[in-house]
């Protein structure tokens, strides 16, 4: 597979999933605000969070929503999905543990670009089975639809899904 060239690529990290982002977002400004209202109870007279026997409770606030910060910062380089597409077959890594799909384009029957729903948040997925259709999703707005002779359907999220329908489409013969 090594002397096999290669006609498409595409990286999508972790760290770039809108419902993610939003989530750790969330998480961390409930830390830090939370840590606000331990230190200026005074002022504020919420005991939301008032730990007894412990001045330093609000603190723990502090670092955590810094460490949740920190890792959101660090999730942008964590790869989630790898694309590559050969002449006869696609090949997606996932990561870690993730086992790679091989995708072979001669058994694949129609293709489609389309959009997700309307909707601001979809969560990441690699290899999600769900009612007869395969997804692979980290972040962007379009999809790459791929139905086999087996019957399977493949939904392949992509920042760059023209591109990539643009090099599939001439391969796979319909």
């Amino acid at each position: 597979m090594q002397n096999k060239i290669i006609l498409f690529e595409e990286k999508q990290y972790l760290g770039h999933n809108r419902l993610s982002i939003v989530i750790r977002t969330a998480l961390a400004i409930f830390c830090l605000f939370s840590y606000y209202l331990s230190e200026n109870q005074n002022s504020y007279n919420l005991n939301i969070f008032h730990i007894q026997n412990n001045s330093d409770s609000g603190f723990i606030f502090f670092v955590l929503g810094i460490c949740i910060l920190i890792l959101s910062a660090a999730l942008t380089f964590v790869l989630h999905i790898e694309t590559k597409v050969y002449e006869n077959f696609i090949i997606l890594e996932g990561f870690w543990t993730s086992r790679k799909i091989k995708i072979e384009l001669n058994t694949i029957n129609s293709i489609k670009k389309t959009k997700f729903k309307r909707t601001i948040f979809q969560r990441a997925v690699y290899n999600l089975h769900n009612r007869g259709v395969i997804k692979f999703y980290t972040s962007g707005q379009d999809f790459i639809e791929l139905n086999d002779e087996a019957n399977f359907t493949y939904r392949i999220g992509s920042q760059k899904a023209q591109e990539l329908y643009n090099i599939l489409r001439p391969i796979i013969k319909i």
